[in-house]
């Protein structure tokens, strides 16, 4: 649970935006700014936001100067009035600001983002404390609970030589936890080799991971290092090693249990120096049960299991990854840092079901920023699947009748799904429709309303 402060001088705003912001968030709303202090420091909250309604830009300033040493990510409010206030604090080291009134899916994108990146800025400040020199997770995104827990997995068995093996859907970024451990490891100096057991034929897989000496079989004119000797001192990922044969198999066990190997065409032993972390996207335990994957180098690899959750499973991440693969490749384009996603977009993202996971959505956003021309990437930038489904998933189907009627029926939809996203809040629920509540309590009271409502 993410546990916000908002600095106001409007107490009741607790009641108002508290309820709308679901069980992940818990709200607490302070007017005195030493109390702000104290909470900050006492650790009650993770994210600080600054409401720049009823205060001077300095007094902010201040509140945000005396929270500096709390390790808590700050954000600011503002109305159209304030924004210069607003934009003031954020080039004083406030990490972003929202409008005011709040646009649910706005604010909460800014606080996860604010708390993501002070998460990040911590973990690289710690360490140094747990690995010499160590480095951080620098390549992964994301500060929900599921990518926690994995970012707590890599540390514990970042400094350890024990085998591990990391599971989960193709796409979900198991090459990244395994270069993570690398860099969290004392071997973060020497070589990451990666190999794609699934890619490489069957009557080359051990020529490419033993290598081999001149003349070991026909087309061998040279020496050849192989995979296992080339990661040195520092590790060698196996990806997909449910990919490999019975016959790789055991070849593959007898060098983790000997911790040495030979090349073909030579008798001399060679010793295994490097770690190795394995990954697959089967089920391995399955396979063991099938007899197409050996028992005993299943339990030779799974020492430690990290499993790498689908993009499904940590919505709460989506934001934070849609914006790190604009920012990305905003950058390799040429577009500029400024691109940023409308809350409309963002919608679709989060609802989506991800069935390629991280990759997809890393192909979406490369996809969305060359076709969008703007300011802003917009639902109409996304692939058309993701708009359709969002116009089945809100409307039920097609309406029956005419047009008129078929656009009403929509409408309608739409302010039926907002109230019921702000828990019944039609003021918020209006202004994240950009419309007025008159024009709401005109859509809801037509015909049905009671029957929509209560589905």
């Amino acid at each position: 649970m993410l546990k916000l402060l908002l600095h106001s001088r409007e107490l009741h705003l607790r009641s108002v935006l508290g309820p709308t912001l679901g069980s992940d968030f818990r709200l607490i709303v302070e007017s005195d700014p030493e109390r702000v202090k104290e909470l900050a420091f006492l650790g009650a909250c993770d994210v600080l936001i600054l409401d720049t309604h009823g205060f001077s830009f300095s007094q902010l300033l201040d509140t945000f100067e005396s929270v500096r040493g709390a390790s808590i990510s700050v954000v600011a409010m503002a109305d159209d009035e304030n924004r210069s206030v607003a934009e003031g604090l954020v080039k004083q080291g406030v990490y972003d600001w929202f409008r005011r009134p709040p646009v649910m899916s706005e604010f909460k994108a800014v606080v996860l983002r604010a708390h993501e990146n002070t998460t990040l800025k911590n973990q690289v400040k710690s360490a140094p404390n747990q690995t010499p020199g160590g480095a951080e997770c620098d390549s992964m995104v994301g500060s929900g609970p599921r990518a926690t827990g994995v970012y707590n997995l890599i540390r514990r068995v970042a400094g350890l030589d024990a085998f591990i093996l990391i599971t989960g859907e193709s796409g979900t970024g198991k090459e990244l936890i395994a270069r993570a451990i690398h860099n969290l490891s004392p071997r973060k100096k020497a070589p990451f080799v990666t190999v794609s057991c699934g890619a490489i034929p069957e009557t080359l897989i051990e020529a490419e991971l033993f290598g081999y000496e001149k003349g070991a079989f026909t087309g061998a004119f040279g020496k050849r290092t192989g995979y296992l000797e080339q990661a040195g001192e520092g590790t060698l990922f196996l990806d997909e090693i449910g990919e490999l044969s019975l016959h790789t198999q055991v070849k593959l066990l007898r060098v983790l249990q000997e911790r040495e190997f030979s090349r073909l065409g030579s008798g001399e032993m060679v010793p295994l120096r490097a770690r190795i972390v394995f990954a697959t996207h089967r089920n391995l335990a399955g396979m063991v049960e099938e007899g197409t994957f050996r028992q005993d180098l299943y339990y030779r690899v799974n020492v430690m299991n990290i499993k790498s959750p689908p993009l499904r499973d940590r919505s709460d991440d989506i934001p934070a990854l849609a914006r790190h693969f604009v920012s990305k490749y905003a950058e390799a384009y040429g577009a500029g840092n400024g691109k940023t996603i409308s809350p409309a977009a963002m919608a679709l993202l989060v609802d989506h079901s991800w069935p390629g996971n991280i990759r997809e959505l890393e192909n979406v956003m490369q996809r969305a920023l060359i076709v969008s021309d703007g300011d802003e990437i917009c639902p109409e930038h996304l692939p058309e699947t993701f708009q359709m489904s969002e116009v089945i998933a809100i409307s039920g189907g097609c309406a029956a009748g005419s047009f008129e009627d078929q656009l009403q029926a929509f409408k309608l939809s739409l302010a039926l799904k907002a109230v019921r996203e702000c828990n019944g809040n039609k003021t918020l629920a209006a202004q994240s429709l950009n419309i007025s509540r008159t024009y709401l309590h005109k859509l809801i009271r037509e015909p049905g309303e009671v029957e929509l409502e209560a589905a």
